[in-house]
């Protein structure tokens, strides 16, 4: 395709082409559906100046304008609705029900980051704790840190970019998005409704770029943070090569859900179908894991495979459709390729197990062991193992029993074991009569373990993009 026909990106609001462009598939058909230009050695240094140049503006911008802005780009996206969802859809095969509900996620995404940044917290302190202080005080006030570096993953094209962008310039920092390699166009649309804005130029660049090009991004000085949403492999190794800044990860997980006899059997097991199948499993907090107490187990098995005969797999324009596509044929091929390994060592495919293209139909495992790596690894793709148990902390040992520990859920009337769980998993967010998959934008959201390091959630990214200042003074009396 012609350089002139290929979609330039976004370098301190100005639009850049280059010679070099990819194109960007279908998952589901493969038709292309644009090409993008990609930055090369000089636009990376034409970044590194934008955005430290942007820094300079945005951090001494009134909080009332910076809170405007964010309001006016959750004003453009709620009139740009349709025209976001639907390209969503077409570079990253979300089925268009699930990229609508994307949309308005990250409309509230910068609703509350208009909200936030009036309210960025401070506090004075007394210091007349030891004799001879009786006449200081001190103020604390939390700061712009720096340009921010985000590196987003193809899964939510348009919401996770927004949490890393909403809460950065809420706090007064510019933030250069390097956009997944398969779904740049969502993010480059959003570059074009903040450009728009009464934000200075630079406050958000997007870069789409190579590996190697990101790799001198990770390393560059210029950033005060690398903010990174991805594969636990990649973060960390980004993490060793990011030197002195602050590093925030979200990364994978493999999810699990713990169901009590005394459990609304109906509603956990419609949540956890919801939660291991929608956008074919690719959420870091897919359902992946279910565990049942062994006198319900077989009715929970049951009641699973006759959800997941229901659910509508194919084509992602279609509004029905709850699982399309994986984001390509290579990745349908590694879960088909784990799903026949667990079969080779003694695992039970119930139900799906078969691939056609990009397409891995819903798929449903007994018989699983810890080993297998789609108990023990990130399967991201529309797999849910279910597991028999005799006692509550073996389940809580089992779902423990992870290089991860991002959410997990716990369906049960007993109040008691709900604060056994919160008190004994190791995960970021326990959810009581709820599945891990659950997300509300405004909450504190992250892992231990491989998940990562820090939060997300507008307010609590704030905290991590500002560092706080302390001013001291002496008033003699």
């Amino acid at each position: 395709m012609s350089t002139d026909m290929s979609r330039p990106f976004l370098i301190g609001s100005e639009w850049v082409r280059t010679s070099q462009v990819e194109p960007i598939l279908s998952p589901y058909d493969q038709r292309e559906v644009a090409s993008v230009c990609q930055a090369g050695e000089s636009e990376i240094t034409s970044v590194l100046q934008s955005t430290t140049q942007a820094f300079s503006s945005l951090k001494d911008l009134p909080i009332h304008v910076r809170a405007k802005a964010l309001q006016q780009i959750a004003s453009s996206l709620q009139r740009r609705r349709e025209e976001f969802a639907q390209t969503i859809c077409a570079e990253s095969g979300k089925p268009i029900t699930d990229a609508r509900r994307e949309v308005d996620r990250a409309i509230q995404t910068f609703e509350i980051a208009s909200e936030e940044s009036k309210r960025i917290p401070g506090e004075v302190i007394p210091l007349d704790l030891s004799p001879g202080m009786e006449s200081f005080s001190g103020m604390v006030r939390r700061f712009p840190i720096g340009p921010v570096l985000g590196i987003t993953p193809f899964n939510f094209p348009l919401n996770l970019v927004a949490h890393k962008v909403a809460p950065s310039l809420a706090a007064g920092n510019p933030i250069v998005i390097k956009p997944a390699p398969q779904t740049p166009l969502t993010a480059l649309l959003l570059g074009e409704l903040i450009r728009e804005s009464d934000l200075p130029a630079g406050s958000m660049d997007v870069v789409p770029c190579s590996n190697e090009m990101a790799e001198k991004l990770v390393q560059a000085p210029s950033f005060s943070v690398l903010s990174f949403t991805g594969s636990a492999a990649v973060g960390w190794m980004l993490k060793a090569k990011a030197g002195k800044k602050r590093v925030l990860l979200e990364l994978g997980g493999n999810a699990g859900v713990v169901i009590e006899p005394d459990a609304n059997l109906d509603v956990a097991v419609q949540r956890c179908v919801a939660g291991g199948f929608g956008y074919a499993g690719q959420t870091c907090i897919s359902v992946q894991r279910v565990y049942a107490h062994e006198s319900i187990y077989e009715d929970v098995v049951e009641k699973i495979l006759d959800r997941v005969r229901s659910v509508v797999v194919g084509d992602p324009s279609q509004e029905n459709t709850i699982v399309g596509p994986l984001i390509d044929e290579p990745a349908a091929q590694r879960v088909e390729a784990w799903v026949n390994d667990a079969m080779g060592q003694g695992a039970k495919i119930r139900i799906g197990g078969t691939r056609q293209g990009a397409i891995m139909m819903p798929t449903v495992l007994t018989d699983v062991n810890p080993q297998m790596k789609v108990s023990c690894q990130e399967v991201f793709g529309p797999v849910v193992t279910v597991t028999p148990y005799r006692q509550f902390d073996e389940a809580l040992k089992q779902l423990n029993d992870s290089a991860y520990g991002l959410q997990a859920g716990v369906f049960t009337q007993n109040m008691s074991k709900v604060f056994r769980a919160f008190q004994q998993l190791e995960v970021g967010t326990v959810l009581a009569n709820e599945i891990p998959t659950f997300r509300a934008d405004h909450m504190p959201y992250g892992g231990v373990k491989d998940s990562g390091l820090g939060r997300e959630g507008v307010k609590y990214a704030i905290q991590e993009m500002t560092e706080p200042k302390l001013l001291v003074w002496n008033v003699p009396t």
